[in-house]
């Protein structure tokens, strides 16, 4: 699937609203969103078209790699991303190929990055929602959080916070889970995949 070089990339962060989720494992993507968010050099305004906060900016270095974007994080509930995520891609419309969301991943180990295109959801509910609404041709960068220890429900593992042994490295692995998102926009997939699939 080729993508438009003139039409914007809509990138998504995946999370949870409001403070009590700010710091959960299912956030992560609300995270990398932020730093990109930072890199921009802009602050996250509430959309007037869909349920989301917003920001539009540039990436990539001047000249034909430059890249208009939407940087965007619903602010629906997880389970309820499909609704927000249409009516931004209809409003600056972006083709489906043009759109990233970075979200947790259960069955990576933690802080691994994987990026593709297209897919299931592997009962990512966000993802879930997202396919339900457009299909599932657009991009993913999955942020590894490994599986839950012991006997823990899924659902109480990806809604704690990051341990305190993970805080110490997470940092880094958001800082390269943008770097990715950066370089998918750019760079395109494979080559974005031969940098950070590993």
């Amino acid at each position: 699937m080729t993508t438009d070089a003139n039409a914007p990339w809509l990138i998504v962060g995946l999370g949870n609203p409001g403070p009590g989720f700010a710091a959960n494992r299912h956030n992560v993507g609300f995270m990398v969103a932020d730093l990109l968010a930072e890199r921009i050099g802009g602050s996250f305004k509430r959309a007037q078209k869909a349920q989301a906060q917003v920001i539009e900016g540039r990436i990539g270095p001047p000249g034909p790699a430059n890249r208009r974007v939407v940087l965007a994080k619903p602010a629906s509930y997880m389970n309820l991303s499909g609704g927000p995520v249409t009516g931004l891609r209809d409003f600056y419309k972006v083709p489906t190929a043009n759109i990233v969301a970075i979200h947790d991943e259960l069955d990576i180990d933690y802080g691994v990055l994987r990026l593709k295109l297209g897919g299931g959801d592997n009962g990512h509910n966000g993802l879930k929602s997202m396919t339900k609404a457009m299909g599932p041709d657009y991009h993913r960068v999955r942020f590894g959080i490994g599986r839950p220890p012991g006997r823990m429900q899924v659902a109480n593992f990806v809604l704690k916070d990051f341990s305190s042994a993970e805080r110490k490295e997470l940092g880094y692995f958001v800082d390269r889970a943008a770097d990715a998102v950066e370089a998918l926009v750019i760079e395109g997939l494979e080559r974005a995949q031969s940098t950070y699939n590993s």
